[in-house]
């Protein structure tokens, strides 16, 4: 049978788009991939369905995956090694219907701890006791311990004291439940909801987010709220360990059913702006830099106008603009909205929705999302959560184009050891860039570790500039080469391999309850240490091989940094006096 003219035109323009865009280098493109790298597992079906993680949570440089599942299967841990991803047992068992999966090494020993929430059970922590070897946690580290309908749950400093603290959403339809605040303590946790201005009231949420909405050096946080009567919360940090409810003379407060928190500078105006979700016409609340928000979703074409759950930003094909992708749920009474949208910023405030990038069978009922990158080629790849017993997504981003990259890791040594909470600026071809460091985001998903930043042709990037919260620290790497990950730790710029290698040094006992420290270097090579206070003065100094012991009991309690070097490495340390 000979083809139609219509199919033939219809074949031809696509042939036509794609040899277009590779003239000039440039073809963004997915693939579903999701079998071919072994992750074709499904979450099972759950009201509001369930998250999704894409943090490396073995610390080996490979973005891993954790999948939330409903009551009737585990967890699903997949590590990625090389690109391929294998089912590990992490011992982490016997959960109830789960919502959010959060890495988060909430104890700053250098390796990812685990928290997971539940409607149907308690939620559940577990603290890594290296090695991937975790202990059960739930009823000793502080938080509750009763279902209260949790779906989300993430992570910031509130405080500046260099652990980090939880906020945990709670959505209980019988309008009983409020939503926690808690205090990181050195480890365990406590309850502040009340004395620190969190409202507590039952206002249906879902998630939330810590991040700098004034660029003032502390953390304020946004609450995404289910159901008009119920408006969307920013609690504006006031410095002093208590917040402002700024909701209503902010703009931020919309009253939505509104589902995420994604957080980002889509205009790189260092100022960062909130992506709501809805289920008629999402929310994208542009940051005035004034202490205000208006909500530009339809004048930017990114209003979505179907029912919408998680976002994620992120530089598809890493032309210094942010694109963003938002996951949806089929509207059986009205097919013609749309099931998911990925939207391609023009770089002139306006995004547009391209045709045939490989998003053709996106058409389930989507929930969470986040980024990684599982190749670690620079290209942010998407995963995606489907319900009803549908295997989720996992579209690799398969864009074929000449832009540099640059991948960031933030290490702190005096703020929290993950870098959560800290502002970067990336300047390159006369051009600056913004990343804000989050943990736990959109709608119950967490990203990878590595902040994404595209660098178009840059052949060089001029600065990276970190702003550290705990310290208020501005810390400037200069002439970084694109094309490559980089992990900057706090103090010390730019890791390279062997700067990251005392890996058989300890110290101990960390915290300490008395300020008397040991040093154990088991290679026995000669070493110097240095100690500092918080503000960087110097304390004590000394040179030792195998062990030596710091007495720090004459200070007061604290946070202090030890800076350990050799002739040609050096890393620093970060240990706390109770």
């Amino acid at each position: 049978m000979t083809p139609s003219f219509s199919i033939i035109r219809k074949v031809f323009l696509v042939f036509s788009l794609f040899f277009s865009q590779l003239i000039i280098g440039q073809t963004l493109l997915f693939g579903e991939s999701a079998n071919s790298r072994g992750v074709a597992y499904a979450y099972g079906s759950s009201v509001y369905g369930g998250g999704v993680s894409f943090a490396d949570f073995n610390n080996d440089g490979w973005d891993d995956l954790t999948y939330a599942t409903d009551e009737t299967k585990e967890v699903y841990f997949f590590q990625n090694n090389n690109g391929t991803f294998t089912q590990v047992d992490l011992g982490i068992n016997h959960l109830n219907r789960v919502k959010q999966v959060l890495w988060v090494d909430y104890d700053n020993d250098g390796d990812k701890d685990f928290l997971a929430t539940s409607i149907t059970g308690i939620n559940k922590f577990y603290r890594n006791d290296g090695n991937l070897s975790f202990t059960d946690i739930t009823n000793t580290c502080g938080l509750f311990t009763d279902n209260l309908f949790t779906y989300g749950a993430t992570f910031g400093d509130m405080d500046n004291d260099g652990d980090l603290d939880v906020f945990i959403s709670n959505r209980d339809e019988t309008f009983t439940q409020h939503n926690y605040l808690y205090r990181n303590d050195g480890g365990t946790f406590t309850d502040v909801t009340t004395s620190v201005g969190i409202n507590l009231g039952s206002e249906l949420s879902f998630c939330a987010s810590f991040f700098d909405y004034d660029n003032d050096g502390d953390q304020d946080i946004y609450v995404a709220n289910d159901k008009v009567a119920n408006i969307n919360r920013l609690y504006q940090n006031n410095g002093n360990g208590t917040f402002t409810d700024v909701s209503v003379s902010s703009g931020a407060g919309i009253a939505i059913d509104a589902m995420s928190t994604t957080i980002g500078d889509y205009n790189k105006d260092g100022w960062f702006d909130v992506y709501v979700t809805h289920t008629n016409g999402n929310n994208l609340l542009k940051n005035n830099g004034d202490g205000t928000f208006t909500n530009v979703a339809v004048a930017t074409g990114t209003s979505f106008d179907s029912i919408a759950w998680g976002a994620v930003f992120l530089d598809a094909d890493n032309d210094t603009e942010l694109d963003l992708y938002v996951s949806g749920m089929l509207d059986g009474s009205d097919p013609n909205r749309i099931s998911a949208a990925f939207y391609h910023n023009q770089g002139d405030g306006t995004f547009v929705i391209p045709n045939n990038i490989g998003f053709h069978n996106d058409t389930k009922s989507s929930f969470a999302n986040a980024i990684g990158d599982v190749n670690n080629d620079g290209l942010p790849d998407i995963v995606v959560m489907n319900n009803g017993g549908e295997n989720n997504f996992l579209w690799e981003n398969k864009t074929i184009t000449s832009n540099s990259w640059i991948k960031i890791k933030l290490e702190g040594v005096t703020s929290n050891k993950d870098g959560i909470g800290n502002k970067i600026e990336i300047h390159a071809n006369g051009e600056s860039q913004y990343r804000y460091t989050v943990c736990g985001e959109g709608y119950l998903g967490q990203n990878s570790s590595s902040e994404f930043v595209g660098l178009k042709d840059a052949t060089n990037i001029d600065y990276i500039k970190v702003t550290w919260n705990t310290t208020g620290q501005v810390e400037t790497i200069n002439n970084i080469t694109p094309n490559q990950s980089i992990t900057i730790q706090e103090g010390n710029g730019v890791l390279s391999t062997d700067d990251e290698n005392f890996s058989n040094l300890s110290i101990y006992p960390n915290p300490s309850d008395d300020g008397l420290f040991y040093i154990k270097n088991p290679t026995q090579e000669s070493l110097n240490y240095r100690v500092f206070n918080i503000l960087g003065k110097e304390l004590t100094k000394g040179t030792f091989s195998l062990e030596t012991s710091i007495d720090l009991s004459s200070f007061s309690s604290g946070i202090y940094l030890v800076k350990v070097s050799s002739s040609n490495k050096s890393q620093a340390y970060r240990i706390v006096k109770k």
